[in-house]
């Protein structure tokens, strides 16, 4: 059985990078913030759950590849 995650940016600053997630493309309700300088994130319920660890997950690999935060994306499993 396939596991999709989605996630949008929403905000940038400096130090850190907002997305939205969430297993439906179009009703990702859940937050997570990325500090841009350790790339480690933080849910912003206090909720770490599988959909927020596949999101960050999947946004700190494409940071990695590019340099550069995705606007968006799909973690596939």
């Amino acid at each position: 059985m396939a596991s999709l995650v989605y996630f949008r940016k929403i905000s940038e600053s400096p130090e850190s990078v907002e997305y939205l997630f969430g297993f439906d493309g179009s009703e990702e309700t859940c937050r997570l913030m990325m500090n841009t300088g350790t790339r480690r994130s933080l849910p912003v319920d206090g909720n770490i759950n599988y959909a927020f660890l596949k999101a960050s997950r999947k946004i700190n690999s494409l940071y990695g590849e590019t340099d550069v935060w995705p606007e968006h994306g799909v973690s596939a499993s």
